[in-house]
This record gives structure tokens, sequence and C-alpha cells, in this order.
């Protein structure tokens, strides 16, 4: 499953407002953290098929901070965040974003 790159909060609109459960991961470009998460991102993605999308905070910034104002989610990069029919269920950041992490969250 391939997944969006948004640039705009008109994309970030359509994104969030699909339905089901769809992933939304914000991606630093040059924090080798970031990279690392992002790596779990795509491997999760590789065996599912769920709706994805990235933003990178530092080209985006404008996406970035908007994710973090409309749902009150204070910015953090790398950060993940599960959506369903336009609510975040679950949210991680750093570290913490994994595969294993994301398949629990996505079955839960």
């Amino acid at each position: 499953m391939s997944q969006k790159q948004l640039h705009s909060t008109e994309e970030l609109n359509e994104f969030v407002a699909g339905a089901g459960k769809r992933l939304l991961f914000k991606h630093s470009t040059i924090c080798p953290i970031s990279t690392s998460a992002y790596e779990e991102f795509q491997s999760y993605l590789q065996g599912n098929d769920v709706p994805a999308a990235v933003i990178l905070v530092r080209e985006d910034r404008p996406v970035s901070n908007e994710v973090a104002e409309r749902f009150g989610i204070k910015h953090e990069s790398p950060q993940i965040f599960l959506l369903e029919n336009g609510e975040v269920k679950w949210h991680t950041s750093h570290w913490k974003i994994t595969k294993d992490a994301i398949e629990e969250a996505l079955k839960a």
C-alpha cells in the first residue's frame, strides 16, 4: 500500500476525512531516530493494506503544525497517529514507533 505525502492543509483535511483506520506519520528527514521509525512504518505498510500518509515536518511545517493544533497533541518528530473516522485513536513518538506497536494499535 503506497502512502501519500501531504503538502497542504487541504490534503490533510481530505486524508483525515476518509473513513476507517488510517496512519499519519510525521517525518524529519534529518533525524536518525525519525529515519529508523520511518523504516518501521514502511515495514508495517508492506504487509498491510491501510491508507497512510506522511508529513515532512521541515518541508511542510504549516501542515505539521495544523495536526498539533487540530488534535491538541504536542508536536514531536518522528510521530505517528492512528486515525479512525477523523479522530486520533492512538499516537506515539520516537523509539516507540515500531512495526509491532503499529500492528498492536491497529488490532485494538
